[in-house]
Parts: C-alpha cells; sequence; structure tokens
C-alpha cells in the first residue's frame, strides 16, 4: 500500500499518519547493515582515508550536510580527523561536466578525478536508480572501494552495487529522505561517543 492512498482534509490526522509511517520505516532498517555501515565509516575515518558522498536533489541536500555532520561534528572531543567530500557541492564543476559530457557523469567524472586506493562512496538516493549515482557506485565497485548505499522503494541498482545497503522500506520521498537523514545523524553521533568517555558524553550536547 502507497502513502498516501487516499485524501486528507485534517493536517493533524495527516501528521499522526506521516509520522507513523516513519516509526515503521525506521524500525525496518536492518540493524545488521546498519553496524557494518558504523565499521567502515569508523575504518576509513581512522585511516583519513576520503569518504565521497552524492546524491540528487534533496538527496544532494544530505550529501552536503553529510559533510558537516561527519567532518566537524565527529572530531569534537575526539582524535578522529574525518575526510569527507560531497560530489554534489561543487555546482560550477557540476555544471560543467553536465554541460560539455553529460549529466549522467557528474558525479563518476569527480570521482575518478579525485578518488585513490582505500576511499570509499557513500550514495544516496531514494529509488537507488538515479543514473549519476549508479555509474558512481559501479565505478567504485570496479576499484575496489566500499560502497554504502542508502536507499528507499525497492532498492534499485544501487542496492545490487553497494557492499553495505540501508535500505529504507518505505515509499514515499518525505519519508525515505527523513530516514535517511536520520541514518547521517546517528552515525556521526554513534561513532563520535564511541571515542569519549561517559563523563565527557553526559556533558556534552549531541
Amino acid at each position: 500500500m502507497t502513502f498516501p492512498d487516499d485524501k486528507f482534509a485534517d493536517v493533524a490526522a495527516y501528521c499522526d499518519a506521516y509520522f507513523n509511517e516513519t516509526a515503521k520505516a525506521a524500525a525496518c532498517v536492518d540493524r545488521a547493515e546498519l553496524a557494518r555501515a558504523a565499521e567502515v565509516l569508523a575504518d576509513n575515518y581512522g585511516r583519513e582515508a576520503t569518504l565521497f558522498v552524492c546524491g540528487n536533489g534533496g538527496s544532494a541536500a544530505i550529501a552536503n550536510s553529510f559533510v558537516c555532520d561527519h567532518e566537524k561534528l565527529i572530531q569534537t572531543d575526539t582524535t578522529i580527523n574525518p575526510r569527507v567530500v560531497s560530489l554534489a557541492a561543487n555546482i560550477p564543476m557540476m555544471t560543467a561536466i553536465a554541460n560539455d559530457i553529460s549529466y549522467d557523469d557528474i558525479f563518476l567524472y569527480q570521482l575518478k578525478s579525485q578518488a585513490r586506493y582505500g576511499d570509499a562512496l557513500l550514495t544516496v538516493s531514494a529509488s537507488g536508480d538515479s543514473e549519476n549515482v549508479v555509474r558512481a557506485g559501479l565505478w567504485a565497485r570496479e576499484n575496489r572501494m566500499e560502497v554504502i548505499s542508502l536507499t528507499g522503494f525497492d532498492g534499485g541498482r544501487t542496492a545490487e552495487l553497494a557492499t553495505v545497503h540501508l535500505h529504507v522500506a518505505a515509499d514515499n520521498y518525505g519519508v525515505v529522505e527523513d530516514i535517511h537523514q536520520g541514518l547521517m545523524h546517528l552515525l556521526a553521533q554513534f561513532i563520535r561517543q564511541s571515542h569519549m568517555t561517559a563523563g565527557l558524553i553526559a556533558g556534552r550536547k549531541f
């Protein structure tokens, strides 16, 4: 069943239904895959390798916010120095690639230029099927990079190429993106607190 599947006249009722869908979507995220994602990210940051992040639309906003959360937040009160690059942030570069080559290559072209052995890629795509995201993921796998894919709906092609798949079983873009945003936050906070003492954690805001 899709959400919404009928018309709502009351915003309060829509609010209750929406947050109910969000709660169900959050509950369905595979905790074993989440633990694997935390391990991959912590290892990547610990080695000071670079994590590249990409996505379109709302997922591009999550990719850009990922840099702030994981590069700034995690190193606060810790000795970790995460290196995170959003492939959706450089508008002149993206538009030049899209105009001169293809929009499908806006992430791939940057990744090929910047990635080094041992780096990782995190893709954010509700459909899991955006061609530019898929191309970046395929190249990353061909070059032995870990690929963490955040998806929704049926997972799309990025579900198949990911080494770690964080799937949100929902068919509403807002709900999927809300959970993706939550996963971004909780992974950053978990990694940060795991490198802090209990006393320090209690005295800090997350």
